[in-house]
């Protein structure tokens, strides 16, 4: 049974059995280099055009009137609690004057902490690390939050308080 018996050489089987040559691997061709070039430049205008598809074509949010119940008998420096766009979007109503109302996201913009209205500061503080807000306009006075707060555009309508739309403020934005 000669047949089956394999001469004993230095080399391992699988290196026989497999016809790659370890020394032609590190080497990358011209053609290979510049087909990955090719490639991957091709892949990049792909995802350059879709970035720029998708930002002509962008649509605004639309969002729905909501009549903020009780907010004519907040008195002034008082809180009022509701959701806004959707239910799961906590937002803060502070009646500033006996004419004047600011709401935003209650949302801290930098771990989504629940904000709270401090009256005697007059500001929005963050308990999680101590990020405070303007109640003017919801920008940053001190802490890590890296934006203002959402600003919820209120419209008065008769003796109704409705909250209109969601208003995101550059990072840095001051009035």
């Amino acid at each position: 049974m000669k047949i089956f018996r394999r001469h004993q050489s230095a080399t391992p089987l699988w290196r026989d059995e497999f016809a790659i040559h370890q020394a032609d691997e590190r080497y990358v061709g011209r053609r290979q280099f510049a087909k990955f070039l090719v490639l991957t430049s091709l892949g990049m205008v792909v995802g350059n055009v879709w970035i720029a598809l998708r930002s002509v074509f962008r649509r605004e949010p639309m969002f729905e009137p909501l009549t903020i119940t009780g907010a004519a008998e907040t008195p002034v420096g008082g809180v009022k609690l509701f959701n806004y766009p959707g239910p799961q979007d906590p937002c803060i109503l502070v009646r500033t004057a006996a004419d004047r109302f600011v709401a935003y996201s209650q949302k801290c913009t930098h771990l989504s902490c629940a904000v709270v209205y401090e009256a005697k500061a007059g500001r929005f503080e963050c308990p999680c690390h101590e990020g405070y807000f303007a109640v003017e306009d919801g920008s940053v006075l001190q802490g890590p939050p890296p934006r203002p707060l959402p600003r919820i555009v209120l419209e008065q309508r008769g003796a109704e308080l409705v909250a209109t739309a969601v208003e995101i403020l550059p990072k840095g934005h001051r009035t």
